[in-house]
Formats: structure tokens, sequence, C-alpha cells
């Protein structure tokens, strides 16, 4: 089970001057963390997904309230069904796990991304834990899942077209309500695990005016003392004059 710091307080937030409201983790390198081991690259997802709690936890402690996580891109469809079609069964385990635990301790779900095409059973299960947690403001995690930052941004533009707004009066803040983070405010960090340095169409819009670290620790390895490296870096990188 989850186990968000019981006080809700960030013990560790005093360690820095700045701490980022929103952060964005792009969870790379499960398959290569599982093949270092002898395991399957599903060992490896499975793996990944225990370490949300662990993630979550830390970025709690450190006062970090928005946090989004790069579950599965519409980029992913194209990996072996078999690999796909095992980590769908792995994240609607997940969800019957903990939904119940996120609505206690306070924690709002948020879906980014379309459902198309995700098996229904699973999509009912998102549906329900975003319904369930809708009312929690205590910690906000948005879990990216069948998303692609283009789809959004185009999304976002045909939902304003529809509306008929006239392209004059389009201002950033209108199309911001136009996206699924509306509300959630642009991303302060962005952290890729693995070591890859490239963005792979995440949240192009929110994350314009972040700061982007990339460390090579593989996701199932990304622990309290990682992330507080990635604070030290993104101290150095907003503390100018």
């Amino acid at each position: 089970m989850l186990e968000l710091h019981k006080t809700l307080e960030p013990m560790r937030a005093a360690e820095f001057r700045f701490v980022p409201h929103h952060i964005g983790i792009m969870m790379d390198g499960n398959g290569r963390w599982a093949r270092q081991r002898g395991l399957s690259r599903l060992e490896g997802h499975r793996h990944g997904t225990q370490n949300v709690r662990r993630a979550l936890d830390a970025c709690a402690q450190f006062g970090i309230r928005v946090v989004t996580l790069y579950v599965f891109s519409t980029e992913n469809w194209g990996r072996p069904r078999d690999e796909v079609e095992g980590f769908f069964e792995l994240l609607a385990q997940v969800i019957d796990y903990e939904t119940e635990n996120f609505r206690r301790q306070g924690v709002r779900l948020i879906h980014s991304g379309s459902l198309d095409g995700v098996p229904p059973v699973l999509a009912e299960k998102v549906e329900r834990a975003v319904a369930l947690t809708h009312g929690n403001d205590a910690y906000l995690l948005n879990v990216a899942f069948n998303y692609g930052g283009r789809m959004e941004i185009l999304r976002a533009a045909q939902n304003i077209v529809a509306d008929q707004i006239p392209a004059a009066t389009v201002t950033e803040e209108l199309f911001d309500r136009y996206l699924y983070t509306a509300g959630l405010g642009d991303m302060d960090l962005v952290i890729r695990t693995g070591g890859d340095q490239r963005l792979s169409n995440f949240f192009p819009w929110q994350s314009a005016r972040g700061v982007f670290y990339s460390t090579k620790t593989f996701w199932p390895d990304f622990d309290v003392s990682e992330l507080r490296r990635a604070l030290e870096f993104y101290n150095r990188c907003v503390d100018v004059p």
C-alpha cells in the first residue's frame, strides 16, 4: 500500500530554498533494469509500478503537491502485444489496490490522455478512480495514460474551434483551460530516468518553461536520494540573480 507521509507535512522541504510545485516524471528504464537481472520486461514493469509508491512518498515528504507520471504513451502501442497486455493487467491491479487508499489520504487522481482503444474493463477502472478521488486536494496525481503531447494540443485546438471562440480572443490562459492539466499549473521540473535526454512528446506545452533533469538511474531504482539530486539540480538552475 502506498504510504504517503502520515502527517502530510513536507518534512524535508526545508533542505531547499526552492521546491517545485509541479513535477513531471518520465518513468523510463524498466525493460533495461529487468534485462540486467535476467528478468522479463514485464517483471521490469511490475517493479516499476511498485516503485511509484516509494517515489510519491518521497515527493510528499519534500512538499511537492502535484506530480505527473508518464505511465503509457500513444507510441507505446507499438510494443509487443503481450507486453502491452501484461502491462495493462498490472495497471488494473494497481488501480484496484490503491484507489481507496488514495481516497483516504486526500490524493486526487487525474487522467491525462484518451481511453480510446483501452480495454473496457481497464477504462472503467480509470474512470472510477478519477471519480472517487475527485473531491480530494491534499495531493494531485496526474496519470498520463495513453497520452501524447501533440495529440493533446491538437485536441485542445479542435475543442476551441468547436466552441466557436474567436481566434483574436485565444490567449495562453484560455488555451490552458482546454488541456488535460487545466488548473494544475506548469511543470517546474521534469525528471527522466534511464539516461535518455529526449522529451518524447511529454507535455510540451506544460513543460515549456520547466527545468529538465535526466538521470541514468532506471525507474525501479529511483528513490528519495535520487529525488534529492534532482531537486539540488533544480535549485542550481532557478537560483540565479
